[in-house]
């Protein structure tokens, strides 16, 4: 093979390679919540932590007020979710974290945690490292309990 075409090959790969970074945000799906609810969504975008667990905040993709990230996708939090169809079992279980209730949906990826008796429904999902760790959720309780009142 000429060395010009196997040059070209290797600055193609290398290139590409360069270009799949596995710092880009992750994507997430988007939740659409009545008008009422994005109101609570969008006070609590303007509440949440720069950081979470020692995190830094890296927002997924696309962006939007109702989505949020630390540490590339390790904790993602989504506003404005619909009602888990989980909550309705008796057997599902649950976690209080400074005052904030979790229904906690165990997964192989790592835990999803949804509030309840809140006026809007907000999603936490863990990566595999947080399986045994509720801890990412007392830096969200503050600022949950602040912006999104019980519907109780």
């Amino acid at each position: 093979m000429p060395a010009v075409p196997v040059l070209v090959l290797v600055l193609v790969l290398a290139v590409t390679v360069g270009c799949s970074s596995t710092d880009a945000p992750a994507s997430v799906s988007v939740p659409s919540p009545p008008a009422e609810e994005m109101a609570f969504c969008r006070a609590l975008d303007k509440e949440l932590p720069k950081t979470v667990a020692g995190h830094d905040r890296g927002d997924p993709e696309p962006s939007s007020v109702t989505t949020a990230g630390w540490g590339d996708a390790a904790i993602v939090l989504r506003c404005g979710v619909p009602r888990p169809e989980r909550m309705s079992d008796p057997q599902a279980k649950g976690v209080d974290v400074d005052g904030v209730n979790w229904l906690l949906e165990e997964r192989d990826s790592g835990p999803r945690f949804t509030t309840t008796y809140r006026k809007t429904y907000v999603e936490v999902t863990l990566g595999e490292q947080y399986l045994h760790d509720i801890g990412p959720l007392s830096d969200l309780a503050a600022p949950v309990a602040d912006t999104v009142p019980p519907s109780l």
